[in-house]
C-alpha cells in the first residue's frame, strides 16, 4: 500500500493537551499528559507515529516518519515510536524511528531517521545527528562541532514545565478533544 493511500487516523488519549493549531497528518497516537503546542508538526507519511506519555512538543518542532527522497517503498511499514517525558524544543526536527524516555532535543536540533535515541540524551541547540547509530544513554551532544560527553547523573524529567502547560494551555488555546479513553493501568508521575 503506498503512503499516499494510507488513511489518516488520529488517536488522542485522555489527558493529552493538543492545540488545534498543530499540524497532525497520518496515523498518529498521542499518549496521556502529552502537550502539543500550536504550529507543531507531526507527519506520519511512511507509517504510524506512536507518542508516549508526558512529552512536550513545542511550536515549530517537527516529528516526521517519512521516507528519504527517492527511497523505494519499504516492504514493512516503519513505525516511529516516541517514548515518555521527552522534550522537543522550538524548531527542532526528529525523524528517528526509536526515541526512548526523558530525552531533550533543543532548539534547531536535527535527529535523522537512522539514529536511535536511548534514554536521557540531550541533543544540543543546532546540533545535527544523521549517521546510523544508537546514541548511548545520558549522552549530551553539544556545540558547533557536535562534541559528545556522558552526563554523570540521569537528567530529571521536565515535570514542572509539563504540569504548568497541562494546566494553562487550555485557558489560551482551542484544543483537539481526546477520542480514546485512558486505561486504568497507566503509570502516573
Amino acid at each position: 500500500m503506498s503512503s499516499s493511500s494510507r488513511r489518516s487516523n488520529l488517536k488522542i488519549l485522555a489527558g493529552a493537551v493538543v492545540c488545534d493549531e498543530s499540524v497532525l497528518k497520518g496515523d498518529i497516537t498521542i499518549g496521556p499528559k502529552t502537550v502539543i503546542h500550536p504550529k507543531a508538526y507531526i507527519i506520519a507519511e511512511a507509517g504510524p507515529i506512536i507518542i508516549g506519555e508526558g512529552n512536550i512538543i513545542e511550536e515549530m518542532s517537527t516529528i516526521a516518519n517519512r521516507l528519504p527522497p527517492g527511497a523505494p517503498e519499504p516492504t514493512t511499514v516503519p513505525v516511529q515510536i516516541i517514548g515518555s517525558y521527552n522534550v522537543f524544543e522550538t524548531d527542532c526536527t526528529c525523524e528517528a524511528l526509536k526515541v526512548g524516555d526523558n530525552n531533550t532535543l533543543e532548539s534547531k536540533a536535527f535527529v535523522g531517521r537512522n539514529v536511535e535515541l536511548t534514554n536521557g540524551c540531550v541533543i544540543g541547540a543546532a546540533c545535527t545527528v544523521t549517521e546510523p547509530e544508537v546514541i548511548p544513554e545520558n549522552t549530551v551532544i553539544y556545540g558547533s562541532q557536535c562534541q559528545r560527553r556522558e552526563m554523570y547523573d540521569k537528567p530529571y524529567p521536565q515535570i514542572g514545565q509539563l504540569e504548568f502547560l497541562l494546566k494553562f494551555l487550555p485557558n489560551y488555546h482551542h484544543l483537539r478533544k481526546p477520542n480514546v479513553k485512558a486505561t486504568t493501568n497507566e503509570s502516573g508521575m
